[in-house]
């Protein structure tokens, strides 16, 4: 089994979402390395792209179609300008021209070229998409993807496209994996051990530049979120709260920069009600961001990224572990958490349901706030087992297949779950604990195999029929 960097969990993005955004952009930018390596992109004559599954059926809701236009028009997810997007996407569907890689111009009709096919499904993963390239000379280039969660993308014949398989110095497969080497070397913090094992990418003090990079983003979004008013794009209607709640919480103060506004809010009245509506307030910032495609932290996944950001905020905000070491310490252990996830169970709803999404950034966020408010080994374990335990089943059944309803205020709870689970566990004793981690993300998985297709981000089920919205 392959080690995975706590900085593939949590990761720079833009919403909606993980799977169905930033995975197809991904592949589509995979599709154009593929034509290099093979060909050319002046060779190209045609492109042409086919989602199936989850992908076809949320598509729309999702930008699916918009992240593949993106993708293969040669744009970056991490450095465009979002504020681009639309007018990118409205002159390749207007003018049936796409920049093939930044290249070659050449015809793309949406709907020709570009296909969402509701009715049929590839039997490898849920989210699949077939890219193909015709040459001048008339031969062909066809290439199958699949995402498998978290941006993360595959083939049939790769389990995840052009990486590097990486074994740390210390494998971390399970949670029973990480007890037994802090125990070996003596480590009372388990983020001593992730430190470790983050040196087979990076060197210690470029792991925490990295977590405070993640650290600003998260910032940045959640700033952006609670000064942005207005209604949500997709036609659902849904207005921001954020901002509002951030105002009535604030009263009269001014502010004029983010760190003007964070210190006001560090400032502000401590009370039960009021940093309970603050953490609210944190989750809906990012998600509201997500979902008009913004820029944000991937963690796990864009449809869970409030929880990490608004469990961190809390700590900076409104506890006493506020350093950089703490912020490192906090991203490194909720990180290594969400690979236990990813390579024992499934952090795609498309696979496992909301379980898979904001159960697991619960299950990330309660592990992080454990580790920096003093937990030990066993208590940070615990707190994600915890969280995870009372996310188990949980549908994903976005209306319209937007990543709106009930995925914003979704993040909120998990989010509350999360510092529960983190005080619950340090009062208790982890070896009398009757359910481990690692037993749990097996009971995850084995719900997640035996969930209905209907719950599975397919729209087809629970709140997306139940909940009937007229078409704009």
């Amino acid at each position: 089994m392959e080690s995975i960097s706590v900085f593939e969990i949590i990761k720079v993005g833009i919403g909606p979402s993980s799977s169905h955004t930033m995975g197809p952009w991904n592949a589509a930018s995979a599709f154009i390395r593929i034509i290099k390596r093979e060909r050319s992109i002046a060779e190209v004559k045609e492109v042409f792209l086919e989602f199936f599954g989850s992908l076809a059926k949320t598509g729309i809701g999702h930008g699916t179609d918009i992240a593949g236009m993106l993708g293969l028009n040669g744009e970056d997810f991490k450095t465009i300008n979002t504020s681009k997007i639309d007018e990118i996407v409205h002159h390749i569907k207007t003018s049936e021209i796409l920049n093939l890689g930044g290249e070659k111009e050449i015809p793309f009709v949406y709907g020709h070229h570009l296909v969402l096919n509701m009715s049929q499904s590839l039997d490898f993963h849920p989210n699949g998409m077939i890219f193909k390239a015709f040459f001048e000379d008339g031969t062909e280039l066809v290439q199958d993807f699949y995402s498998v969660g978290g941006g993360f993308i595959a083939s049939q014949e790769k389990n995840s496209i052009e990486k590097q398989c990486v074994r740390t110095l210390y494998p971390c497969h399970h949670g029973s994996d990480i007890l037994k080497y802090c125990e070996k070397l003596g480590f009372d913090k388990m983020s001593d051990l992730i430190l470790i094992n983050e040196e087979s990418w990076r060197t210690q003090e470029e792991t925490r530049k990295e977590a405070l990079y993640i650290w600003e983003n998260i910032k940045e979004c959640i700033y952006k979120g609670v000064n942005k008013e207005g209604i949500l794009p997709g036609g659902l209607n849904v207005t921001r709260r954020a901002a509002g709640i951030n105002r009535k919480l604030l009263g009269e103060k001014i502010y004029k920069s983010k760190e003007q506004w964070f210190q006001q809010v560090v400032d502000a009245e401590e009370n039960f009600t009021n940093i309970n509506k603050w953490i609210s307030c944190f989750a809906l910032a990012v998600n509201e961001e997500n979902a008009s495609f913004g820029r944000i932290i991937t963690a796990p996944t864009n449809g869970a990224s409030g929880v990490i950001p608004a469990v961190l905020m809390y700590a900076q905000a409104f506890t006493p572990h506020t350093s950089d070491d703490d912020i490192a310490r906090f991203l490194l252990v909720a990180g290594e958490i969400g690979t236990l996830f990813k390579k024992n169970a499934t952090i795609s709803a498309a696979m496992g349901g909301c379980q898979a999404e904001v159960g697991v950034s619960s299950a990330m966020a309660a592990a992080g706030l454990t580790e920096i408010l003093g937990g030990s080994v066993g208590q940070v374990l615990m707190a994600a087992e915890i969280a995870m335990e009372h996310h188990l089943g949980l549908t994903c059944d976005p209306i319209r297949g937007l990543v709106q309803i009930p995925c914003i205020e979704r993040n909120t709870m998990g989010a509350m779950k999360a510092i529960t689970a983190a005080n619950i566990a340090l009062e208790s004793d982890p070896a009398k604990a009757k359910v481990s981690l690692d037993q749990v993300i097996q009971t995850m998985w084995e719900t997640a195999l035996s969930m209905n297709d209907r719950f599975k981000e397919t729209s087809e089920g629970g709140l997306a029929i139940a909940v009937n919205v007229p078409e704009c």
